[in-house]
């Protein structure tokens, strides 16, 4: 390369024949060490920030994953920027509005994916999904269309936040009933609910049956094959106030009015669901899998199950959970996509994840691996979230940008009233679809 200057005063075939001499030269030659210049430049590293919200523990994961990565890519450093949940999408945003790519993180975690990349914030990964080879066949039905917007994929899922049914061991055996398992319907639910209640003389509910955090309501509603909209991608009007959603949703007004559910609003006030049941406040809940690792902390005796769904419905998960993205500022795409792929790969950060009990993985092949299934703690019965996942069905959210301001402004609002018996369940719903669907038409839905 050092011989191409061009030199007006010599011939093409003087030109060649330096050329040549010049490799005799070299091949003739002793190999010299580079010198501590030469050698600083081999070693310098490309540095990728990536960027996450979480506790403390959650960050002290974050960072072994980041070491097992530079120990094996030891050409590329990982720099981590955490912030609480609270602080982190509004840190995000100012960097973002700044311009500055030196300043914007490379990689990511964020939600709801459509949102921002509406925004032109986000790397599309489709060309590097193809060049790479990277099977996306592998996530769970339905999770990947979380990450994508106009048919593109943006994010690649940490995990699948499907819910499963947990269950206090010691209170089952307490009241003598048998543990849930994969035959309980809705009915089965009720019945045992009126056994593991407890209602003290003054009133007062010492321990409830079940406790469930309000957001999660639509799972019931799914189950009896209703949702939120009629169609979660392009919507024409809001779906709530259809037969199957009133029914559901009336069902578990009723479990809340007969003292077996705990409100939302209640537990809460009381610490949240994992402190309501670790209390023995509620003897199940609802939730995914982040809960696990806290629990076998706290050495509960507890197992999982699948949820119960009417006797005339469906298992219905829903497929979704926050994504990792990369940023379209990046100055290092190549180093950050050898990242991001690396993080959603089994021999990866899905690997890593899964050890600590944080993540129902968002690959099948992780999740039905022994990284999963027999890790060799508790939960006993991982099958129940292996079940729910490969009936995972799109997720409870819209695919579309103004579902946040949807879901904010009319659907959560309304969902609150219901569920505190300010309103019936049929005026509650009504109210709501009649402000949705008035949204819908001065938005220009369907679209």
């Amino acid at each position: 390369m050092q011989n191409r200057q061009k030199q007006s005063s010599l011939s093409f075939k003087a030109l060649i024949g330096l050329a040549l001499t010049a490799l005799l030269l070299a091949a003739c030659a002793p190999i010299a060490p580079a010198d501590d210049g030469g050698m600083a430049a081999m070693d310098e590293k490309v540095t990728i920030t990536w960027a996450m919200w979480g506790s403390p523990a959650e960050v002290a994961t974050h960072q072994s994953v980041a070491d097992a990565f530079m120990e094996e890519n030891s050409d590329i450093a990982i720099e981590i920027l955490a912030e609480p949940w609270g602080d982190y999408f509004t840190k995000i945003q100012t960097l973002w509005a700044s311009g500055d790519s030196s300043v914007v993180p490379d990689v990511l975690f964020l939600s709801p994916i459509v949102n921002y990349a509406s925004e032109g914030v986000l790397e599309n990964l489709d060309p590097w999904i193809e060049a790479s080879g990277y099977d996306v066949d592998d996530y769970w039905p339905s999770l990947l269309q979380y990450g994508m917007y106009e048919g593109s994929v943006y994010g690649l899922p940490r995990d699948i936040g499907l819910e499963v049914l947990y269950y206090n061991i010691d209170i089952f055996d307490e009241v003598g009933v048998p543990y849930p398992d994969d035959t309980w319907t809705w009915d089965d639910l009720k019945a045992v609910s009126e056994i593991l209640t407890v209602v003290e003389d003054s009133g007062r509910v010492s321990r409830y049956a079940l406790g469930m955090e309000g957001g999660k309501w639509l799972l019931w509603v799914m189950q009896k094959g209703g949702m939120a909209l009629d169609d979660m991608r392009n919507p024409s009007r809001c779906a709530l106030a259809d037969p199957e959603a009133v029914e559901a949703v009336q069902f578990f007004r009723d479990m809340i009015d007969s003292n077996y559910f705990m409100p939302p609003a209640n537990m809460s006030q009381a610490g949240g669901d994992a402190a309501v049941f670790q209390s023995g406040q509620v003897a199940m809940i609802i939730q995914n899998a982040s809960r696990v690792s806290a629990f076998n902390s706290a050495g509960m005796n507890y197992d999982v199950s699948v949820i119960p769904t009417p006797a005339d419905g469906q298992r219905a998960s829903a497929a979704g959970g926050a994504a990792w993205v990369m940023s379209s500022l990046s100055d290092n795409k190549e180093e950050a996509w050898e990242f991001l792929s690396w993080l959603q790969s089994t021999d990866g950060g899905q690997r890593i994840y899964t050890a600590s009990g944080e993540i129902l993985p968002a690959l099948q092949s992780t999740a039905k691996s022994d990284a999963f299934l027999n890790s060799g703690q508790p939960p006993t019965n991982r099958q129940a979230f292996i079940t729910e996942g490969e009936n995972a069905r799109m997720g409870r959210i819209g695919y579309f940008v103004e579902y946040s301001e949807i879901n904010g402004s009319f659907v959560s609002p309304g969902r609150d009233q219901i569920l505190i018996g300010e309103v019936s369940v049929v005026d509650g719903l009504n109210a709501i679809c009649e402000q949705v669907d008035q949204f819908l038409a001065d938005n220009g839905f369907p679209k």
